[in-house]
């Protein structure tokens, strides 16, 4: 795996402004969701089985997490703390190379055997952090 500096085409499709406009719409229509008091998501997954699945807590993880209650939101969701954490260190580095028209940084996988361990290490964390939910889904 390889990062490497590229310069923006002006053809090219700017995946810092876009996912970053995502990040920030997602955050905004979530907050109103709550602010209006809308029902929380229910999991089809709990309803059937009674466990939990892989994204159990998510919600409030999040807000745990946007409150500055960290390691409660880590209790929550192990998996979706570590997202959130890098949802924010994404959106500053695009912020600030959308703004200084800096060099973006682009991930290369040098061959098909690096992208087997990438998919496996997501795979993975997925698995153990569903084993952490049930592990502890009535600790809650």
């Amino acid at each position: 795996m390889q990062l490497r500096p590229h310069r923006l085409a002006p053809d090219e499709i700017d995946h810092e402004l876009i996912w970053l406009s995502v990040s920030i719409s997602s955050l905004a229509a979530a907050a109103a969701w709550l602010a209006l008091g809308l029902p929380w998501p229910q999991c089809a997954f709990h309803e059937l089985t009674g466990l939990p699945c892989v994204s159990c807590g998510m919600t409030r993880c999040a807000i745990q997490f946007f409150h500055g209650h960290f390691l409660a939101a880590w209790k929550w969701n192990p998996l979706v703390f570590a997202s959130l954490c890098g949802v924010i260190g994404f959106d500053a580095y695009a912020f600030i190379v959308i703004t200084a028209r800096a060099p973006r940084v682009r991930v290369l996988f040098r061959d098909e055997i690096e992208r087997k361990y990438a998919r496996i290490i997501v795979i993975a964390a997925l698995a153990l952090n569903w084993i952490y939910l049930l592990a502890h889904w009535r600790d809650f």
